[in-house]
């Protein structure tokens, strides 16, 4: 039986917490303060081979609060997901990695940032919902432009790689 023939499979191996980073640079005296902090987000995803049917795709958050000129704190988190996918057509493969995946795992680590913000003292901090799908189509744009400026000929295909002559 080919792999033609056999349904598409897509499952959750496990979501976990692969890192987690605290930094309050100006703690006792930050906490005086009566100004709001400004936030910053920052947001980045990835996605690896583990097997030839199972993937790694990571969400990576880093919330900057800042008081004035001063880091009230820094906090960095990074949750991943091990999803297995087989059948799958490689031109559904990369969007699924990049925008399936990370909607799967982000509400876990917001709740996991909202609580480290909590434990170290701040009121918790709501991160706003992503849309995995624009931030995706963005990453592909920034790769296109960028393989023009290096005179490829602008064409991504879906993996993310540029188109070569043959």
């Amino acid at each position: 039986m080919s792999d033609q023939n056999q349904q598409p499979v897509f499952q959750i191996q496990r979501v976990y917490l692969k890192d987690m980073s605290l930094e309050q640079p100006n703690s006792p005296a930050i906490f005086l303060e009566q100004e709001a902090p400004n936030i910053e987000v920052a947001v980045d995803v990835g996605a690896e081979a583990l097997a030839e049917t199972i993937f790694e795709s990571t969400v990576t958050i880093t919330v900057t609060a800042k008081i004035k000129d001063k880091v009230a704190f820094l906090v960095e988190g990074k949750q991943a997901g091990i999803f297995e996918a087989a059948n799958i057509p490689p031109e559904q493969l990369d969007p699924l990695l990049g925008i399936g995946c990370p909607n799967i795992i982000y509400p876990y680590l917001r709740a996991n940032i909202a609580d480290m913000v909590t434990r170290a003292g701040f009121p918790p901090v709501h991160l706003a919902e992503i849309n995995f799908e624009a931030f995706y189509q963005q990453r592909l744009q920034a790769l296109a432009e960028q393989q023009q400026k290096e005179g490829g000929s602008g064409i991504v295909m879906p993996d993310g790689t540029a188109a070569t002559k043959q």
